[in-house]
């Protein structure tokens, strides 16, 4: 059976230059997705519109009286028919290319069907009134849409390569695993996927207990009494720094472990990761001094988007690589692949 979709790639081709694009904007709208629901929280403006899907329970857009509040809710529920756009872009662009594109085709749906899924969480927390359980989980599923479009974005690149991206640790691995060992008998390409795989895991427990934070802090979302989580602000908070410690510390191992040759774009990206985590840090210090004003909250749920964005840049770069990056340990580079690009 033909679909619309098939139909149109066999009429029509689009370069591998537009699909990245797209697989970039998908990542900058998740993004932003993430920072206007911010904007939501710090402005009070969760319940500016009392239902869901409708604004109120007799019209689609708020009223008038609603004011703001309303506008704001609105306006932040409009940017998903944006975002479903720009997911859509990724589907049709990937599926327009000469040479097939599996994995970015899989990321671009993957990200239509989290989108749904966040559009309903989005109307459960209107339903339970703001309840600091379903607004974390709203937040953690636009967490998960954005994993999915850095997924897809880096797929971009390493379809375009033809498969498996090189400057992998696995590749790297395969050239000096069998005959390179230090003292302690880890092979260096194990050691580096180890390293790797520990900092997105203490990144994501990093970002769950932001929202832990979040939840028994005063931004309720709304201006009226909302229940927050039952934990001592402060406890939480120490917990969450301690946490930004362990991550910083692991991203110098990784710098550390990551050989010069066949893993530049990695440490390239590991070292944008340290700086955008040092900053981070900074903002979320202010933060805690300076009783959480909205603009330094909104620079730190900003800063949190960019965090993650770059461990799993670092972690995806590190496991499958970018072309052009695959140099034998003691040997000259290896050819660049046709079509490879090496992407920020």
């Amino acid at each position: 059976m033909r679909t619309p979709l098939s139909w149109l790639a066999g009429r029509y081709s689009l370069g591998a230059r537009s699909v990245r694009l797209a697989a970039l904007g998908s990542v900058v709208a998740s993004i932003a997705i993430i920072v206007t629901g911010g904007i939501v929280r710090v402005t009070g403006s969760g319940l500016g519109c009392t239902d869901w899907p409708m604004c109120t329970g007799e019209t689609l857009a708020p009223t008038a009286e609603m004011g703001v509040h309303g506008a704001i809710e609105f306006g932040n529920r409009l940017l998903t028919g944006a975002l479903c756009a720009v997911v859509g872009w990724v589907i049709i662009t990937a599926r327009l290319q000469e040479r097939p594109m599996p994995a970015v085709l899989r990321g671009g749906w993957a990200q239509f069907w989290i989108v749904v899924l966040n559009a309903v969480v989005g109307g459960v927390t209107v339903w339970m009134r703001l309840s600091p359980y379903i607004v974390a989980a709203h937040f953690l599923a636009a967490t998960l849409l954005l994993t999915a479009a850095v997924y897809t974005w880096h797929a971009a690149y390493a379809d375009a390569a033809g498969g498996r991206a090189e400057g992998t640790a696995g590749d790297a691995g395969g050239a000096y695993e069998g005959t390179r060992q230090d003292a302690g008998g880890v092979r260096p390409a194990a050691r580096i996927r180890s390293l790797s795989a520990a900092l997105v895991a203490v990144t994501a427990l990093l970002v769950v207990v932001g929202t832990l934070a979040t939840g028994s802090g005063p931004h309720a979302g709304d201006s009226s009494d909302v229940a927050r989580m039952p934990f001592d602000w402060t406890a939480v908070t120490v917990v969450h720094g301690v946490l930004a410690a362990v991550v910083l510390a692991l991203t110098g191992a990784l710098l550390s472990a990551l050989p010069r040759e066949g893993f530049g774009a990695a440490r390239r990206k590991a070292v944008v990761f340290l700086a955008v985590l040092v900053g981070q840090g900074a903002v979320g210090l202010v933060q805690s001094l300076t009783a959480l004003p909205s603009l330094i909250v909104m620079l730190h749920l900003l800063g949190a988007a960019l965090v993650w964005t770059g461990v799993l840049q670092v972690h995806l770069t590190v496991n499958r690589g970018s072309a052009g990056d695959r140099v034998p340990p003691g040997g000259a580079p290896l050819p660049r692949a046709r079509g490879a690009a090496t992407h920020a």
